[in-house]
């Protein structure tokens, strides 16, 4: 099965974006750049790839254990992203490390879910994997259709 779905972004003003999704009732959420660049009113790009792969570790260790039939009581994360400079001297998230705090009930269901949850976390799989990202820039052109 295949899913598609579409994310919009528009410029508000200096570095602030608008997102949008296709999903109905889904609300907007904005970005921003830290100062200096911008104001960061807002989390950045990297702060919503750190919070996405937090996330959804999360959300698949919840759903593991509900298969197992064992519902969580809580469970917290932390991701701690680290930011570094590549060869080329380019800005690039050099590491994830997350903890995971889950309180369960049933400690047995816990353990046989960690060894297997990671693999259904759709963000930290495909980024671990690397994702293959197709970019092409189509200008609009005041006057020209």
């Amino acid at each position: 099965m295949q899913e598609e779905f579409l994310t919009e972004l528009e410029m508000m003003q200096n570095y602030q974006f608008l997102i949008s999704f296709d999903d109905e009732g889904m609300p907007e959420i904005r970005s921003d750049e830290p100062q200096p660049l911008g104001e960061g009113k807002y989390p950045n790009a990297v702060r919503y790839l750190s919070a996405a792969i937090g996330n959804c570790l999360c959300a698949s260790l919840a759903f593991c254990l509900r298969r197992a039939h064992s519902e969580p009581i809580s469970i917290k994360a932390t991701v701690h992203t680290t930011l570094g400079r590549n060869e080329a001297g380019r800005l690039r998230v050099t590491g994830i490390d997350v903890v995971i705090n889950p309180e369960v009930d049933e400690p047995a269901k816990l353990e046989r879910c960690i060894p297997l949850f990671q693999d259904f976390c759709t963000v930290s799989a495909a980024v671990k994997e690397g994702i293959d990202i197709k970019v092409s820039v189509e200008p609009i052109i005041p006057g020209i259709k």
